[in-house]
């Protein structure tokens, strides 16, 4: 029977700004058994036994990916879940406009900031999916900013900047940038500095903002910015940042008798069009959600799916894209993907 209840906690814990991680063991006789393992439980500081599911989960967690692995009982694959990046843009100016498109466009949730009605409002900003009028010394409770924000600070005037960045430098971000000249940006730090902040508070934003690729439209500087926020979400000490399929993850907490199938990708070698931990719901009508890649990569494991969801329990599909079945097929990537299947009823 599959029990709901762990994808409604990690739905409540990624909009409380926690993370989650679940492991899915797939075991004897077609068992399916989830584990959830809170984020109090993942950063814990006790250790946990080799190759238990909490092992598993916290080694996901570092690495930002799905982990897999073989025991005697089953087969065991770990995912982490974190709340959606989101690009919080304080100021509404013509740098904003640009960053905004291009952020929503990268995959982030964009809020946009500003005291002024002319600046911060829905017509203004289409691709944001919040914007907010309101003083920049007063914004910050209404922001929710969590580990999962990157905050970037280009404001119209110094003193909004210091507002900012002193309320920033309270809060634990994935980022923060703040635009301005060495002279201006030096000035902020002096200032947050005299104020009692720490230097490692301080050395936390990246000022002047954005890579140096020599941006001086607002468009140019705008790609400036995002790719500077890109790479350090990207290029992270503690691994990748995992992506979060909002849309199935809802559908996986809702309530329903309907019988579905869950396919995820577990492992894949070579050049394949999703990596591991891409999900697909697959209704026995021929409705699906999500997807692991198209095109007869996915055909054939909705043909599989539907099995599973008549014989319950679950299945493990290997999927070739290599050599002559990808030029029979005219597919364009060449690798090999195994995808799990399991019964939601």
């Amino acid at each position: 029977m599959f029990d709901r209840s762990i994808y409604t906690r990690i739905s409540e814990d990624i909009a409380s700004g926690r993370r989650a991680a679940a492991v899915t063991q797939l075991g004897a006789d077609k068992a399916v058994t989830k584990h959830y393992f809170s984020e109090k439980e993942l950063y814990a500081q006790d250790g946990a036994d080799e190759g238990s599911p909490l092992e598993l989960a916290r080694r996901a967690m570092q690495s930002g990916e799905l982990e897999l692995a073989k025991r005697s009982d089953g087969l065991l694959f770990a995912e982490p879940y974190v709340p959606p990046s989101r690009l919080i843009i304080l100021g509404g100016g013509h740098i904003a406009l640009p960053l905004a498109e291009f952020g929503a466009k990268c995959g982030f949730s964009v809020t946009v900031a500003d005291d002024r009605p002319m600046f911060a409002n829905r017509q203004r900003f289409p691709w944001a999916d919040e914007v907010i009028c309101e003083g920049f010394d007063r914004v910050f409770p209404k922001l929710g900013i969590n580990r999962s924000a990157f905050v970037v600070i280009v404001t119209r005037g110094h003193r909004h900047d210091l507002d900012c960045l002193r309320a920033v430098l309270h809060l634990e971000t994935a980022y923060i940038g703040m635009i301005g000249s060495k002279r201006r940006v030096r000035a902020a730090f002096e200032q947050m500095r005299a104020e009692g902040f720490p230097q490692e508070a301080v050395d936390r934003v990246h000022s002047p903002i954005g890579l140096k690729i020599g941006a001086r439209t607002p468009e140019e500087i705008a790609v400036s910015i995002l790719s500077e926020v890109i790479q350090s979400k990207r290029c992270r000490d503690e691994g990748s940042w995992p992506e979060l399929g909002e849309a199935v993850l809802k559908e996986l907490a809702r309530k329903t008798d309907e019988p579905r199938a869950l396919v995820t990708i577990i492992s894949a070698k070579g050049s394949t069009p999703r990596d591991p931990g891409a999900k697909m719901i697959v209704w026995p009508d021929g409705r699906i959600l999500g997807s692991i890649g198209g095109g007869c990569s996915e055909s054939g494991v909705i043909s599989a799916a539907y099995d599973v969801i008549k014989a319950g329990g679950y299945d493990i599909v290997d999927v070739d894209m290599t050599g002559d079945v990808a030029e029979e097929e005219g597919m364009v990537c060449g690798g090999v993907m195994q995808v799990a299947i399991e019964a939601l009823i």
